[in-house]
């Protein structure tokens, strides 16, 4: 067996999601919201099923599809793509999983920000990388570009940034990125972008694609997801964008990989991007909404929440929350007491943090309002 996997457990999102089944806690853990996702969305992928093709689609994706990325980008980020530029996978993990298989070359350093999302390392070491650590801290998560100069050396190849930053819930600004495209540029670096998170923000924040900074176009791989953008995580369907000396790279690895992703869900997702903006932004104020829900009751419950700028999750603060216990023991004992949630020291490779838990507000009022109802009476206990 791969020694990369050999001694590897079920990731914490599954771990957890199984245990809630079993218990039958409200499962806070897994970042997958409540309901049918984009309605309209759904229904095109119906329609498409019966009316459409159901045989292998093109390698690279749907041209329906890949154009309509390029719209939306245009529309929503003011990004000059070609479809040529953009190929489809199966969700944003196989564009990950894409991008350091077509690219990485053994011994190749990747410098990656942590805490990071679990399938980083592992994919990047099975093609061969040596990923590298720039530690984000609470509350604020900030960058230091002091911290990727002291990485570098004469092998360090790519740079793995996730924004809007999952597990932090945090953004990168334009000061920081304008700083990233600068040290990309000096270090003849390629950036690979998980912006799975890209429109799931919130207090008026704008996402900046860092493949939109001067210096980046030619050396960016943007990594985007259906599933994020209508809600519709089961689905898998994400796409990789990219200039064409690397987009032919990337479709070469691809085409081993999936090769595709079902057609009718891609020519759903086409319909969706070119139809469902006002979808897109209600939910966005929809999520909003169910964040102050959830830190308004956690604040009134006893417990410290940390800043939640984008994605579906909001961090609870143990220490500043005067819990004495560490991430890991207090998701043990919150899980038996009803509620799922995730230690963020699971997402860091070296030297965790372990005062810090993740909960996912991607739910329906009830369940969040119960969720605060059984984290009241365990906060209560703990004295």
């Amino acid at each position: 067996m791969n020694p990369i996997y050999a001694a590897m457990g079920t990731t914490i999102f599954e771990a957890m999601s199984a245990r809630a089944r079993e218990t039958g806690a409200i499962n806070l853990g897994q970042g997958f919201p409540d309901g049918l996702g984009c309605e309209p969305v759904v229904e095109a992928a119906a329609r498409a099923l019966r009316e459409r093709s159901n045989q292998y689609p093109p390698m690279p994706g749907l041209i329906e599809l890949r154009r309509a990325v390029a719209d939306h980008y245009a529309r929503h980020q003011g990004l000059n793509l070609s479809p040529e530029e953009v190929i489809v996978t199966s969700g944003a993990t196989e564009a990950l999983a894409t991008s350091f298989l077509a690219l990485i070359e053994p011994g190749d350093e990747v410098i990656c920000l942590q805490p990071l999302y679990d399938a980083y390392a592992p994919l990047i070491q099975r093609a061969g990388g040596v990923p590298l650590y720039a530690r984000l801290e609470p509350p604020h998560w900030t960058l230091d570009r002091a911290a990727l100069e002291a990485l570098v050396t004469p092998r360090t190849r790519f740079l793995l940034i996730c924004n809007p930053v999952n597990p932090a819930a945090s953004m990168v600004g334009a000061e920081t990125l304008a700083g990233i495209a600068d040290f990309c540029v000096a270090h003849d670096v390629i950036a690979i972008c998980d912006e799975v998170w890209e429109h799931v923000t919130f207090d008026g924040a704008r996402h900046l694609p860092l493949i939109g900074f001067p210096g980046m176009r030619e050396r960016t791989v943007k990594i985007g997801s259906a599933g994020k953008i209508f809600a519709l995580t089961g689905w898998k369907v994400g796409w990789m964008c990219a200039a064409p000396p690397i987009a032919r790279v990337l479709a070469k690895a691809h085409q081993f990989l999936t090769f595709s992703t079902p057609p009718n869900l891609q020519w759903a997702v086409a319909e969706g991007l070119a139809t469902q903006d006002g979808w897109v932004q209600d939910t966005r104020h929809r999520f909003q909404r169910s964040r102050d829900r959830l830190a308004e009751g956690l604040k009134t419950a006893g417990y410290a929440t940390l800043p939640s700028a984008a994605t579906y999750f909001l961090s609870i603060d143990l220490a500043g929350s005067g819990i004495a216990m560490d991430d890991r023991s207090f998701s043990e004992a919150l899980i038996e007491a009803g509620v799922a949630s995730i230690p963020v020291s699971v997402f860091y490779a070296e030297t965790p943090a372990t005062h810090v838990v993740r909960l996912c507000f991607a739910k329906e009022d009830a369940t969040l309002d119960a969720a605060i109802e059984r984290m009241a009476d365990f906060r209560a206990r703990l004295g």
